[in-house]
């Protein structure tokens, strides 16, 4: 599957980009914040990306964060949700406001997003209330806490944890609940053997 396509902008559209890497020009559906996010044409860019797989379909949604992605998976697992429904909603609201939203039962919040009704709305938020805290919130952060960019010690604790088998969210909290803890001068060894002691409790 394609998780991620690093390359320049080509051109771009109401509710898509295409993404020229190496000269092949991926279609890559967005929300508009994350086509907000893409910068000029021409220009470099990195999208995260979820493969959609339908009987007679198969699109290619782009995202600006590893968050974002996380939330349009869970997003559309709530029945009456497609891709086109998450991404209204991600373009409605952050992922930061979407998870207040969740975890405080915020239907009317939920509802800004365009096909998105009231009893809709209300679906969203029951079922997505008890995961929205374990979820991140915008690139490397998770609950409000932000991790150190893709480069430093924490972002490699978090890759560790995954190549271990532990979720992307899961990793990401427990990194950034050791560095808590640790503090920011942590070393990358100090950071995994904690944050592994956090994903597994």
């Amino acid at each position: 599957m394609i998780a991620k396509l690093s390359g320049r902008l080509d051109e771009t559209g109401l509710d898509w980009a295409v993404i020229d890497v190496g000269g092949v020009g991926y279609l890559v559906h967005c929300s508009a914040r994350t086509l907000t996010s893409l910068g000029e044409k021409g220009e470099a860019c990195t999208v995260f990306t979820d493969l959609q797989v339908s009987e007679n379909d198969m699109r290619l949604i782009g995202f600006a964060s590893a968050a974002e992605r996380e939330w349009f998976r869970l997003l559309t697992h709530v029945q009456g949700v497609g891709s086109k429904v998450a991404l209204a909603i991600l373009s409605a609201l952050s992922t930061e406001e979407l998870q207040r939203a969740c975890a405080a039962g915020d239907a009317k919040q939920v509802s800004r997003a365009n096909g998105v009704g009231p009893k809709l709305a209300a679906r969203i938020v029951n079922e997505l209330k008890e995961k929205a805290g374990g979820l991140p919130t915008a690139p490397g952060a998770v609950g409000g806490v932000t991790i150190t960019p893709a480069g430093g010690a924490s972002a490699d604790a978090v890759s560790a944890l995954e190549n271990l088998g532990f979720k992307p969210a899961v990793a990401a909290a427990a990194v950034a609940a050791a560095q808590g803890e640790l503090g920011e001068a942590a070393d990358l060894n100090a950071l995994v053997r904690v944050a592994l002691k956090r994903a597994a409790g």
